[in-house]
This record gives C-alpha cells, structure tokens and sequence, in this order.
C-alpha cells in the first residue's frame, strides 16, 4: 500500500530489507556473545560476584537505596525550581519590552552555552568561599545548582518555542475579543503549548535525573552512581554487577517518567479537545473582572 510519504515496496525491496535484517541479527548476535564471552574469561559472571544482589538486603539497604534517594533528591529539587524558571524566561523572551526580552536572552544564552558539570563546580566553590552552607551539604547544593542554571535555560527554549509553534490566529482572535495580552498568554497559549512542549520537557527531565551523576563523579555527591563505586570495592571488585544494577535502576526510573509523562499527554489532549463553544461578550468581562479584581466591564472590549 502506497502512502503520502513513501510508495510501496517492490519485491527485490523487500528481499533487499529481509538480507539486511538477517544480517543484523547475526551481527547483533555475534556482539552479544562476544561481549559474554569476554566478561565470563575475565571472571565477571561468577555467581559471588553477583549473589549480594540476590541473596542479600544490605547492599539495597547500604548503598543501592541512600544513592537512590540522594539522586532523587537532587532531581526533584532541580525540577521544581527549573521548570517555573525556565518557564518565566521564556515568556520574558517573547516580551514586546526590549528591556525584557534582551536581558532574558542574554541570560539564557548564556547559561544554555556553559557545560553542566562547569557550573557544578563553580556552585562548589561558590557555596565554599561565600555562604556558611557545611561541606557535607555543598555537594548536594552545587549539583542543584548547575542542573537548575543550565536546565532552565533549555527549558526556557523549549517554552519559547512551543507558544511560537501555535498559530498566530490564537492570540489574535483572543485579542479580538477583547483579551489582554496577559491573559492570552495565561488562558489561551500556555494551556495549548503545555501538550506541544510535554514531550521535550520529560526529555529534559529525563537529562535531569541522569546529569544528577556528575556530581558524584566529580563532587563526590553521594548519589547512585556514586554508591555503585563504592559498593564494588566492598563485595569483591564486582564492578559490572554494581553497575549493571544501577543501570537497571536508571532505566526503570526513566521509563517510569516517560510513561507518565506519555500518560498525561493523552489525557490533556482528551481533555482540551475543542466542544465547539464560543467565548461571548459576557465571558470576556468576566474574565477582565477577575483580572482587575471584581471591576466589571460594559463591553466585548472590557471598557470601564
């Protein structure tokens, strides 16, 4: 069956395409077995290695559960402070002010173009020469920092470009009816770009919770990948057992995001599509009132 976006494929295409499929598998296959078969020469596969994880709570309880939650607390705390920042960045960017908009890109430019880990480790040395945080706490708040500076930045771009990707005829006929700019931005565009924008952001989350693992890497933040070092020094060396299961735990917890998040983006569609109703006169001076805190308007346009 042809389509809009490709025609058909003919028979030598589709002979073409099983040789091709055969051919990864086996290669696929070969690497597989080549990778097992080095891991079990080197002594990686021996069941010592990898019985704490089994048979055991205290390395759960020890290592694997404190770095987990240290990981999780770093995230949460960078997205609850990096989502409504980058989101008033990027409305700041759209401004009709030049003294808004100029200082807000600058300042996202700027931070959007600096390494993660860069701002890591200047938040260290900020926190250690100018505040009176303790050094067991610096780790953790130089990480925040540096995934909240360079993460609201992005997000910054994300939101500026999911309200430029709606149609001008949003805000116009908003306007029309006698919106103000504010309250189009609140009421008419955030809600729509909100689903546009709901899959870079979980992306960017996803980033989030992943870059939580330099500061353990550089920072010395005790966080899970952190703890799966020093886990395998304590059971015998066993590096790809310890990494392996945190790599298992990096990847539940992402996917549990996404699932989430793709969750949520089929609900919100459901819930905003269109029911054909027309905003009249009266809503309009309802909502001005609300705005101006009760005044009521004698008009579409909302005069007093």
């Amino acid at each position: 069956m042809s389509s809009v976006l490709y025609d058909a494929q003919g028979p030598r295409a589709k002979r073409r395409n099983v040789v091709f499929t055969a051919v990864f598998l086996v290669v696929l296959a070969a690497l597989l077995w080549w990778v097992f078969s080095t891991l079990n020469d080197k002594g990686q596969l021996e069941w010592f290695l990898w019985k704490p994880f089994f048979t055991s709570a205290e390395p759960w309880s020890t290592y694997i559960w404190p770095g987990l939650q240290n990981t999780l607390k770093a995230a949460a705390l960078s997205v609850v402070i990096a989502l409504p920042l980058g989101a008033v960045f990027g409305i700041a960017r759209l401004s009709d002010h030049a003294w808004i908009r100029v200082p807000a890109g600058i300042v996202v430019e700027f931070f959007r173009a600096i390494p993660v880990l860069v701002l890591m480790i200047f938040g260290l040395a900020l926190f250690a020469e100018y505040t009176n945080v303790s050094s067991d706490d610096r780790p953790l708040y130089a990480v925040v920092t540096g995934l909240v500076l360079y993460n609201a930045s992005v997000l910054a771009e994300i939101v500026r470009a999911g309200i430029l990707s709606l149609p001008k005829g949003q805000a116009e006929g908003a306007m029309a009816i006698g919106l103000r700019k504010n309250q189009v931005m609140r009421l008419i565009l955030l809600p729509q770009a909100v689903t546009a924008m709901l899959p870079a952001i979980v992306s960017q989350l996803v980033v989030i919770v992943k870059d939580t693992a330099l500061g353990g890497a550089v920072l010395t933040f005790p966080e899970l990948l952190a703890s799966a070092n020093t886990m395998s020094g304590y059971y015998g060396a066993n590096v790809i057992a310890s990494l392996t299961v945190v790599s298992v735990l990096f990847i539940a917890l992402n996917f549990a995001l996404t699932s989430f998040a793709s969750w949520l983006e089929a609900r919100l569609r459901r819930s905003k599509r269109s029911t054909g109703a027309v905003l009249g006169a009266e809503d309009v001076e309802e909502l001005n009132a609300a705005e101006v805190g009760g005044s009521h308007g004698t008009g579409a346009g909302g005069a007093t």
